[in-house]
């Protein structure tokens, strides 16, 4: 399955929040209505899984891991992410 292009939500400074599903079939992001859902095949064991998360949604938002920063959800199932300029 080809990632979705959200390079519309690429602005920086917004906010997006996210919906994490860790031990995924397969990596992959849903986007419905104003929700992002992100499902990853790793575990969450020591970050691993955001880590996957951070490198999915920047290869969608065809934006750099590194603009990506987590504001809140370091060990949530919801996690809310920063783009900075």
């Amino acid at each position: 399955m080809k990632t979705p292009d959200l390079s519309d939500l690429a602005v920086p400074g917004a906010q997006i929040a996210v919906r994490v599903t860790p031990k995924a079939s397969r990596n992959r992001i849903e986007r419905a209505d104003d929700v992002l859902r992100v499902y990853v095949t790793t575990v969450p064991e020591g970050g691993k899984a955001t880590v996957a998360v951070v490198k999915l949604l920047a290869k969608a938002l065809g934006i750099p891991k590194t603009r990506l920063v987590l504001v809140r959800g370091e060990t949530a199932r919801d996690k809310l992410f920063r783009i900075d300029p």
